[in-house]
């Protein structure tokens, strides 16, 4: 186990992209295949659009990612977090460690963004795509991943987080990403005993129905835990949604400099 987390702690910057790039290639590979929906639509444009937003976070978290690495190093040098404090083996520090980025990291920064107007406007590029794929995960605002960090940085404080525990969590976070966004197939026998601890792609496809309630449900990325333990999970027949936002013309959901100004639109209706 410990040659595990040595292997995190020293990982390489490409063993990193490599993981982020192999497991959207693979699921987009699998939609090829077994989609959901069969959309009429430019599949390589739209996965354009999408990584172009991919290209943003990957050089934000180039330039501020140091800010979190530097988090971590302290953290680790000074023993200070919840996992110094219980003290338990290593597998169970991996386990919570996950368990709890998942809630710092994504369910606390994505609920606050669909009750915050502000964030809100910046966080609707993301729910704004009408054809949910793999390449849908990383469309995120670069304002987006800025506030998103600002909690992951409270998380690796408030646990302990080491730097190998970040880089896990972080490829970890990935993966689950595209499995849950990816346009494919699963049948409901193997989808919802799935959700009952993880975030299964039906689960998540429910948060991107085009207007509420469901669209302010299933804010976890990893764990739905999170989301039965707040009262936030919804599961529904995916066959029977609507992708996109009511609020938003559909035609502009490939439109990348509508996409990036959007947040600063005050002609945008957002319900809040």
């Amino acid at each position: 186990m410990q040659d595990f987390m040595n292997f995190w702690e020293n990982i390489q910057s490409w063993h990193r992209m490599a993981i982020l790039l192999g497991g959207m290639v693979l699921f987009w590979l699998i939609e090829g295949y077994y989609p959901l929906f069969t959309f009429s639509w430019k599949r390589y444009k739209h996965a354009g659009v999408n990584l172009v937003f991919l290209f943003t976070t990957v050089v934000l978290n180039l330039v501020l990612g140091s800010i979190t690495i530097l988090a971590c190093q302290w953290v680790t040098e000074n023993q200070f977090g919840l996992l110094y404090i219980l003290n338990l083996p290593l597998w169970a520090n991996i386990i919570l460690g996950l368990l709890f980025m998942d809630f710092f990291a994504q369910y606390a920064p994505h609920y606050m963004m669909h009750k915050v107007k502000w964030m809100w406007k910046f966080h609707m590029i993301h729910h704004s795509d009408t054809k949910v794929d793999v390449t849908t995960g990383t469309r995120h605002h670069p304002g987006e991943w800025i506030f998103r960090e600002c909690f992951t940085i409270i998380g690796v404080y408030a646990m302990g987080l080491s730097i190998g525990m970040y880089f896990l969590y972080r490829s970890v976070s990935a993966i689950f990403t595209h499995f849950n966004h990816a346009n494919i197939r699963v049948p409901r026998w193997l989808d919802k005993p799935i959700s009952w601890i993880f975030v299964s792609p039906n689960m998540h496809k429910v948060h991107h129905h085009y207007k509420r309630p469901y669209t302010d449900t299933n804010y976890a990325n990893i764990f739905s835990l999170w989301d039965r333990l707040f009262g936030t999970f919804a599961y529904t027949d995916p066959k029977k949604l609507h992708y996109g936002l009511d609020v938003l013309d559909e035609k502009t959901d490939e439109s990348l400099m509508y996409q990036l100004k959007l947040p600063f639109d005050k002609n945008v209706k957002t319900d809040y």
